[in-house]
């Protein structure tokens, strides 16, 4: 059994939720343009003003609050110097790139879900998982660690020029100041892998990658919502990488049935890099810069690849199995 997600007629077919379908009764299902249009279209908007919307409207004005209330007034001296910026208010560049993934990402996939479908948590997939699956893909997570290490080798030996390494060393040394500094694991962890986890995945295979299957197809919407995802953190130099674990999740997402697997595998693998970095940070023979250029083994590699095969190989054969016996005994209940 394949897993469709078309829409037909006034209802979105899904086999994960009872009774196989969602109804399409909100506001922007009553455009008159086409079915794949629509989502298409929506897709792309929902992704681009939200980013718009996170990155240059919420997190600085989170950020310029939290600078008048420790200043007693709003100066604007701290943004005349970057390093100063990062060097004095690192706490409150974290919670404002937080505060805007809340607000710029979640919140608006919330919201545009609502616009599509009374039933807005089944048309993001917020539902709970088969155990098996969630094991299995937890398991990729961990083979693919490496493999994302040695793409992010080959990513950094591409030419890109002097500009674009500039604007992305600015981004990185943020990362590297808030990894290294006292403001704790917990909030590290809370701030860079539990918020990004959430809000990005509600945003991109929850509301986007739901938007391109419906316009081109589950392939096209796992192609999509991953490499969108790659092009989206604005760091050429990670593209591949971030495109391959974007292409991870979104499989996830289509073929359990639910946005919970991606939640928690895009959590633990900036959760890896957090802890990686505390670890770096309590040996002074080693550092964060020297752990991200570290060469990765062969070995770890082609292990890496086995077992991110094996994971796929199995769900792919699992899932529509769960998914009959669980269908079959929802549509049977009254």
């Amino acid at each position: 059994m394949d897993l469709p997600s078309s829409s037909s007629g006034s209802v979105l077919v899904d086999p994960w939720t009872r009774p196989g379908r969602l109804p399409l009764d909100g506001p922007l299902e009553q455009a008159t343009v086409g079915r794949a249009t629509l989502s298409f279209v929506t897709g792309l908007l929902g992704l681009g003003g939200a980013f718009l919307l996170f990155q240059f409207l919420l997190s600085p004005i989170a950020l310029l609050v939290q600078i008048a209330m420790a200043e007693g007034g709003l100066s604007m001296e701290a943004f005349q110097d970057p390093e100063r910026l990062m060097a004095s208010y690192t706490q409150e560049l974290v919670v404002s790139n937080s505060v805007g993934q809340v607000l710029g990402l979640a919140v608006p996939a919330l919201l545009a879900a609502r616009l599509h479908s009374s039933e807005w948590a089944g048309y993001l997939r917020l539902r709970g998982v088969d155990g098996r699956l969630l094991a299995l893909a937890l398991i990729g997570i961990v083979g693919l660690q490496p493999v994302t290490q040695w793409l992010a080798e080959l990513n950094r030996a591409l030419p890109l020029p002097e500009s674009v390494r500039v604007m992305e060393q600015s981004q990185l040394e943020l990362i590297r100041s808030v990894l290294q500094s006292d403001l704790g694991l917990v909030f590290n962890l809370t701030m860079l892998a539990l918020v990004p986890g959430v809000c990005e995945e509600l945003l991109f295979r929850g509301y986007a990658q739901r938007q391109f299957e419906r316009a081109a197809g589950p392939a096209a919407g796992i192609l999509l919502a991953g490499g969108l995802f790659g092009l989206y953190h604005l760091r050429p130099s990670q593209v591949l990488p971030l495109t391959v674990l974007g292409l991870y999740m979104a499989y996830l997402v289509w073929r359990t049935g639910s946005l919970v697997p991606a939640v928690l595998v895009h959590i633990l693998h900036n959760g890896f890099a957090v802890v990686g970095a505390r670890y770096v940070e309590a040996h002074p023979d080693y550092s964060v810069r020297t752990l991200e250029q570290a060469a990765m083994p062969w070995s770890l590699v082609g292990l890496g690849f086995v077992i991110v095969a094996g994971v796929l190989y199995v769900m792919h054969s699992l899932a529509p199995r769960i998914c009959d016996t669980r269908g079959g005994s929802e549509r049977s209940s009254p």
